[in-house]
């Protein structure tokens, strides 16, 4: 249970909201759970996208200021960032909603009588994901600190952040349960639902490699493209003002640990690739012991017993860059 006084204590004590986002925190600290909840998610998604880059979404495991300016280097890891926490929040809200989870909202009211689609009528009933009470608070709470600020990034986070909203959005799918004689569907009732997760994030990686960088147009109210050959930006696009760094060597103004210690693959050609991650800096290899299960067969009824089996690997990771480069570049 969180009292008033509970709730004022928990939200003075998160570190980076500003005024509207406290007060935000301190009216509704069960909507704040759920965007706890919505950071953990969205934080793994971005650590999934990226698992075999350079810049692999590490970094802001250890960043207490979740919706702070999360990388201080306007780049496109930044916007995609913005785009996924955003995206995180929505689907967060949407999904406790539902759940009756929240006092603030249930089940989406509007999504009531019938309705019709390309197989003909149907009722509505069951629960409809409640994707615009989401869409709602995330855009008050996300956006209250770009609000704060006019400046050009501030400009480029809330465009980014928008993009993540209208990504959850996109994946919403009708569900239906079919009713009449032997499950014929003369009679169907149906429902919106959130796809999972993970199509958002497949989504935005999408946006990330054809983000477009720009910059601001003269009166300060938009973007134009930093180079005249690319398309001007959408609204679902992402954009970005600075190239990114190269991710090789730690530093946080540009939210980069740097590759040191990482597993790379010795045979790839890819991003993943000990030549690519390592950034030339060579790679140790280390024997490594594993246990799996293997040799694993069914028993009427109803077990299945696997051996045990060891496999030695090998497991290649970067070397550090040697100490003078690294004061070089910090």
């Amino acid at each position: 249970y969180i009292g008033a006084l509970g709730a004022r204590v928990i939200c003075d004590n998160i570190p980076g909201l500003v005024n509207k986002q406290r007060q935000l925190c301190q009216r509704y600290p069960d909507i704040m759970q759920s965007v706890g909840e919505g950071a953990k998610e969205w934080i793994r998604e971005c650590q999934h996208q990226f698992r075999h880059h350079r810049w692999n979404c590490s970094t802001l495991d250890r960043d207490h200021t979740v919706f702070g300016r999360v990388m201080l280097r306007s780049s496109r890891e930044a916007a995609f960032v913005y785009a996924i926490s955003s995206a995180g929040v929505v689907y967060a809200i949407t999904r406790a909603c539902s759940q009756g989870d929240l006092k603030a909202c249930g089940c989406d009211p509007l999504k009531r009588g019938r309705s019709k689609d390309e197989r003909g009528e149907f009722d509505w009933g069951g629960c409809s994901d409640n994707i615009n009470y989401g869409i709602r608070f995330a855009k008050a709470f996300v956006d209250a600190k770009e609000k704060k600020v006019k400046d050009a990034r501030a400009l480029m986070n809330l465009h980014n952040n928008r993009c993540g909203r209208m990504a959850v959005k996109r994946f919403l799918k009708l569900e239906c349960k079919c009713h009449g004689v032997s499950g014929s569907c003369t009679l169907r009732t149906c429902w919106l639902a959130m796809s999972d997760f993970r199509k958002t994030g497949d989504y935005l990686r999408k946006k990330y490699n054809g983000a477009i960088q720009v910059t601001m147009n003269q009166d300060g109210t938009g973007f134009t493209v930093a180079n005249k050959n690319f398309r001007k930006p959408t609204k679902t696009d992402l954009v970005y003002f600075e190239n990114s760094p190269d991710y090789c060597v730690m530093d946080k103004s540009a939210g980069s640990l740097g590759t040191a210690g990482r597993v790379c693959s010795k045979m790839s050609r890819g991003t993943d690739g000990c030549e690519v991650m390592c950034c030339g800096r060579g790679y140790d290899t280390t024997r490594v012991t594993r246990v799996t299960k293997c040799e694993c067969k069914f028993h009427w009824c109803c077990a299945v017993r696997c051996k045990e089996c060891e496999d030695t690997v090998d497991v290649h990771t970067c070397k550090a860059p040697k100490r003078a480069e690294w004061l070089d570049q910090t």
